[in-house]
């Protein structure tokens, strides 16, 4: 994918957000979070994350029930370890998390900072 395809497609994605990824956005945005920036629905080489700071080379991923099918963890593998080859640390949670242990997420995130 070319990269104005890329930011054309992370667009689209930021309208259609999931419910989980508007919780946690709103919690990281605006440098919410320890003063630091994270963008939503960012390209990252062959990738779109959902969200990622830069600054500390995080990248937060939310999956949902399809992750667990075989197919969805054999590319999210392959994703996580393209990602890490660029130097960031992959981390990610259940939407589940997300719902019912809001403020855990928020401490391994900051336990991962």
């Amino acid at each position: 994918m070319q990269t104005k395809e890329k930011t054309k497609r992370a667009r689209i994605l930021r309208k259609k957000s999931t419910p989980q990824e508007i919780i946690l956005w709103s919690r990281l945005k605006n440098r919410n979070f320890r003063n630091l920036k994270f963008r939503r629905q960012h390209p990252i080489g062959k990738y779109i994350v959902d969200l990622v700071c830069i600054e500390k080379k995080i990248i937060i991923e939310l999956d949902g029930w399809q992750h667990k099918k075989d197919t969805n963890k054999k590319y999210d593998d392959e994703r996580s370890s393209y990602l890490q080859e660029q130097d960031y640390k992959v981390i990610r949670f259940w939407n589940n998390e997300i719902n019912y242990e809001l403020d855990s997420v928020l401490m391994e995130i900051e336990r991962h900072l």
